[in-house]
């Protein structure tokens, strides 16, 4: 399949996947009660369960896999190591440790989130990159080591936090920490930082194409190394943020989705990031719908699935590349 009609393809899935979510859950809908909610003005009885729960939910949950899957393709190339995702490299963690803290403290406005967020996003990056670095280099190895090292310290900040933690607020913070959408924040918040990642990660993409391939042939073809790191770093770091504060810490959907994306041979960035937007919020939509109605009423977090998913995945290429 051609790069355009593979992309094209993805985003009518993502638009009928998202359709078919309006269908399914505890309280199986009718097509013209879906028809009613989304085109009628006059919405009421079953009807609100669209317009007020289920479109907005979808919608959060294509935003926050896209989300994922951006930050996931950029850090991959950051660390130039396949492995790499928000949630290894314990970006999620400090990013959700950050939120946490904000809740604490009665903070639940998305901008003040997001910015705690963005915040312990950045501090997780700054502290694998510094902890890795030794005798002025590092190793995508040691940096993906040294990610797995920080995240579990994040996880035990987090289980501090929820130690301390009112009783009244344990069970929505443990809830949300597994991946929830059940309370998700703006959503059109979440597509305005969905849509400038992928025009600035579509601006760097021919300096991504050259990275990749390492940092001498960088170095040698003009480009700014430092600068370019540190642009892929914070921008990493802002759709991670986004991500965690819409839907806590989902896990692995960076790391499968431009895994997959490059296993099928697309592995030009100017095609991989649109394909990796469209086949994260595909993966966290198809989970979260899955998530809603595997046991409904009662409703799975959303990180369950994509874990359940991504460890063996994960394992698998581990062993894959070992073997290489």
């Amino acid at each position: 399949m051609r790069p355009l009609s593979f992309i094209i393809f993805l985003a009518i899935l993502s638009l009928c996947l998202i359709i078919t979510s309006l269908f399914i859950g505890s309280v199986p809908l009718s097509l013209q009660t879906v028809w009613s909610s989304l085109f009628e003005s006059n919405v009421k009885g079953s009807s609100l369960i669209v317009s007020e729960l289920r479109l907005p939910r979808a919608l959060a949950a294509f935003a926050t896999g896209a989300l994922l899957a951006q930050a996931g393709a950029l850090m991959q190339v950051l660390v130039r190591n396949p492995l790499a995702d928000p949630y290894i490299l314990g970006v999620s963690g400090g990013a959700a440790t950050a939120v946490l803290i904000g809740m604490l403290l009665g903070l639940s406005s998305a901008f003040s989130l997001t910015g705690l967020a963005f915040i312990g996003a950045l501090i997780a990056m700054f502290l694998v990159f510094v902890l890795a670095h030794q005798k002025g280099s590092w190793t995508p190895t040691r940096l993906l080591l040294t990610g797995v090292v920080i995240a579990a310290g994040w996880g035990a900040a987090i289980s501090l936090i929820l130690t301390i933690s009112p009783s009244s607020n344990l069970h929505g913070m443990l809830f949300w920490l597994m991946g929830d959408l059940s309370y998700s924040y703006s959503v059109s918040f979440a597509f305005t930082a969905l849509m400038i990642g992928l025009v600035l990660s579509m601006l760097l993409s021919s300096q991504l194409n050259v990275l990749i391939r390492g940092d001498k042939l960088a170095a040698t073809l003009g480009i700014n190394l430092k600068q370019l790191h540190i642009k892929i770093y914070i921008l990493a770091s802002l759709l991670t943020a986004a991500a965690v504060v819409q839907a806590g810490s989902i896990g692995f959907v960076g790391f499968i989705v431009p895994h997959l994306i490059r296993l099928a041979g697309l592995t030009d960035h100017r095609v991989l990031l649109p394909a990796a937007t469209f086949g994260g919020g595909i993966l966290v939509l198809a989970a979260d719908t899955a998530a809603r109605t595997i046991i409904a009423p009662q409703q799975l977090p959303v990180g369950i699935i994509t874990a359940l998913i991504g460890i063996p995945l994960f394992l698998y290429l581990l062993q894959r590349d070992a073997k290489q």
